[in-house]
């Protein structure tokens, strides 16, 4: 598990590597990462948008922005948690995601909350030791 506060926001993520979606001798490899974000603060957010950097092995780079999370914008009151289920695929056996959400306070004023880098590693990853 991956955790990073930002303003009283923290965000966990667990990355899990889908065998069953991915296809190796192709180039395809595919994850699903679950993301719980918990309002530690004493004001209401709400998530707006959502910005990833996904970088696979071989250092190839692709940014995704958006509105929301899985077609949502919750609402997370002090004290709350909301949790998603995304998925990534990549045409490497490993790589990694970071990034942040953009959230909304009461008063209107958007601030970044960052998501921790996360790995995504299969068991085809090839691993090296220095």
């Amino acid at each position: 598990m991956y955790e990073k506060v930002t303003r009283a926001i923290r965000v966990r993520v667990r990355p899990e590597y889908l065998e069953a979606q991915s296809a190796p001798d192709e180039g395809r490899f595919f994850w699903s990462y679950t993301v719980e974000i918990v309002n530690e603060g004493s004001e209401t957010m709400q998530l707006r948008s959502r910005y990833w950097r996904i970088t696979d092995a071989n250092g190839r780079v692709e940014e995704v922005r958006g509105p929301g999370v899985v077609g949502q914008t919750p609402v997370i009151g002090p004290g709350q948690s909301f949790e998603y289920t995304s998925g990534c695929p990549l045409r490497t056996a490993s790589g990694i995601m970071a990034g942040s959400y953009q959230m909304e306070q009461p008063d209107g004023t958007l601030v970044d909350i960052a998501i921790p880098p996360f790995s995504l590693d299969s068991p085809f990853t090839r691993r090296s030791l220095n």
